[in-house]
Order: C-alpha cells, then structure tokens, then sequence
C-alpha cells in the first residue's frame, strides 16, 4: 500500500498581514494543488492550516500520510509532543492558534502521519511550488476572513 505524500507551505505579508498557504498532494500518478489567502492573518496560522485543509481534502483515510513542511513550528509541535502538551494544559500561557491547532489534533486522530521538516526556498521542487502558491494566494483578490485571528487578535 503506497502512502499519500503532502507538501504545504504557508505565507503572510506583513505578519500579521495578508496571507496564505499553499499544498501539494501526491497519490501514484495523481497530483492535486489548492491554495487560499486570507486578508489578515499571521505566517503561523497559514503553515498549519496548509496541513489541515489537505488533510480535509483526503478521502482515503486508511491510508499512511507523509506530510512535508518547512514550518519549524508546525514540526516541532507536532514531533516533539509540544502539542500534546498545549492539548493537556488548556492552551495555558498563551498559546497560539489554539483554535488550528486544536482541529488538527482532532483530524490528526483519524490518519496514520509522519511529517518531516524540509527547508524552505531549497532544492525541493514540491516545497518551492508550495511557497509560489502560497504567495499567489495572499497577493491575491477576495481574500477570505480568518475571523478567529481577527476576533482574537488582540489577546
């Protein structure tokens, strides 16, 4: 059984600022790209929704999942139990993106995920593809609203 390979990326103007995240699904011989920008937002957010929206957009869930991203944060979190420790503690001290974060805990129960750290605005074809979507999407128009961000902004 051959696995799912994703590679994400995530852009902000300004941080916050503009934004938006981009991704790359690799299945066999099948390749899907989506990007989204979003008008205010921060660089944080639009790396971890990356993994999120592609995560929603898999159907096969019986399926092993590599995730590739250049979002130290997003890798560590998730690698070195710093989420499970958010998770354990509320969001104590501040915690960012609680509301992402918290939905990719719950989606993440539902996969078998390895995600692994590339470094960004390398050699990888996948990860500077993923850096041109995400780009696009927060130079975009009819960028959409991260209201959690904007409601809470200010916390």
């Amino acid at each position: 059984m051959s696995n799912i390979t994703v590679y994400t990326d995530g852009a902000a103007k300004g941080n916050p600022g503009a934004g938006g995240f981009g991704f790359v699904l690799l299945y066999g011989t099948h390749k899907k790209e989506f990007a989204q920008g979003y008008r205010l937002t921060t660089n944080n957010r639009m790396e971890l929704l990356a993994v999120i929206v592609a995560l929603e957009s898999i159907k096969k869930k019986e399926l092993p999942i590599h995730i590739y991203s250049d979002s130290q944060y997003v890798v560590k979190a998730i690698n070195e139990g710093w989420l499970n420790n958010w998770i354990k503690n509320n969001f104590k001290g501040g915690k960012k993106n609680k509301d992402l974060w918290t939905k990719y805990y719950t989606l993440s129960k539902h996969f078998s995920i390895k995600i692994t750290w590339v470094k960004g605005h390398a050699s990888n074809p996948y990860n500077n593809r993923c850096d041109e979507l995400a780009t696009a999407a927060a130079d975009g128009k009819n960028l959409l609203v991260d209201e959690w961000y904007e409601e809470n902004k200010d916390l």
